[in-house]
């Protein structure tokens, strides 16, 4: 879970003026442009909220298939706007690799499932653990969060500026706190799009749950790739968008 001096980290508090209301103080998200340098080579620059940095660098690293576990990871060192991973493999190239992608001459023409990981899991979850984990998540505001579910109990909660970025936090914690993900539900704010549903996919996260809906893509993706997809939840509109045979209690 978010610790206190993470989320006062991830803010800072300016004096701004309210019309017809005169000054007053509030506090206000940051976000900082992070360089990723691997192996000494600079893989790309992001912008995050700038806390929890190394749980979100494994779960990027391990999303992008640039590591297959945290234990390729030999040393990170995180300073202000740079993260610097060396890897146990030290001549292992820090590409970004969109496994969905396929095109000629670097321009993405198509997705294709074929270059994805399927989900193999008869992992189940029930609609009560759906709903009760979906209201254990932070209250709404400025930050995305993007929570690992154990039935109806959160065991890693993540927030962000972005829900990309949260869910590669919470898929790099789970990593580093050694849990079996194919047995998790990741449960978080927001719309569900493709890129969400690849980080589940490499990540083999069985059902990926959030308050908003999903676009037509990932949905798309999920049904050829055996994820289950629960969207608009903790509304009335909750539905099942795929593979509603790994959620019980649809017609309670």
């Amino acid at each position: 879970m978010p610790t206190v001096c993470d989320v006062m980290i991830m803010f800072q508090r300016i004096t701004c003026t309210r019309i017809g209301d005169g000054e007053f103080v509030q506090d206000v998200a940051r976000e900082a442009p992070v360089a990723i340098f691997v192996n000494g080579r600079h893989l790309t620059t992001v912008i995050l909220s700038p806390a929890g940095l190394e749980d979100f660098i494994t779960g990027y690293l391990y999303t992008e298939e640039i590591i297959r576990s945290p234990g390729e990871i030999e040393s990170v060192r995180i300073e202000e706007n740079r993260i610097s991973v060396l890897t146990k493999d030290p001549f292992r190239r820090g590409n970004v690799k969109k496994t969905i992608l396929s095109g000629c001459g670097g321009a993405a023409s198509y997705i294709d499932t074929q270059k994805l990981p399927a989900i193999d899991s008869d992992h189940m979850v029930a609609v009560p653990e759906i709903k009760a984990a979906v209201d254990a998540l932070p209250a709404p505001g400025v930050l995305e969060a993007v929570a690992l579910a154990d039935g109806s109990r959160i065991v890693a909660c993540s927030q962000d500026l972005d829900r990309h970025n949260a869910l590669d936090r919470v898929i790099g914690r789970g990593l580093r706190d050694g849990f079996d993900l194919s047995r998790m539900v990741a449960v978080g704010t927001g719309s569900v799009t493709s890129e969400m549903v690849r980080k589940c996919l490499m990540a083999k996260i069985p059902v990926l749950v959030s308050t908003g809906p999903p676009t037509a893509l990932a949905v798309e993706i999920a049904l050829e790739t055996g994820l289950c997809i629960v969207g608009s939840a903790g509304t009335p509109d909750m539905a099942v968008y795929a593979h509603a045979e790994r959620i019980t209690g649809l017609s309670a």
